[in-house]
């Protein structure tokens, strides 16, 4: 795991299943389990599973498509390279509103 401890805890604690292939018998459970097996003890793993999320990726890519065009919405390598991962997290991504 290679991502910073303070994002770690919300990753674990948000993970959106999408898609078509998500839709098959047991994959949320399962999903659930084999995720619980990786995070550090005393971790909450929460799965959001949309029952309509057979069309997530569809619906998401449309409502991107439809904002305004701005500039707080892209992340440039040299932003990433200067601030890094958790300042990204913290000023850009954990505030987007999609």
């Amino acid at each position: 795991m290679k991502c910073d401890e303070e994002i770690r805890r919300d990753l674990f604690a948000n993970i959106v299943l999408s898609g078509g292939s998500t839709m098959f018998p047991g994959f949320v459970e399962r999903m659930k389990k084999e995720i619980s097996a990786l995070a550090p003890p005393n971790t909450e793993v929460n799965i959001i599973a949309l029952p309509e999320r057979e069309y997530s990726p569809w619906i998401g890519g449309s409502r991107l498509a439809s904002r305004p065009p701005t500039d707080d919405l892209w992340i440039t390598k040299e932003e990433y390279e200067e601030f890094g991962s958790i300042d990204v997290y913290r000023e850009r991504i954990h505030k987007w509103k999609i």
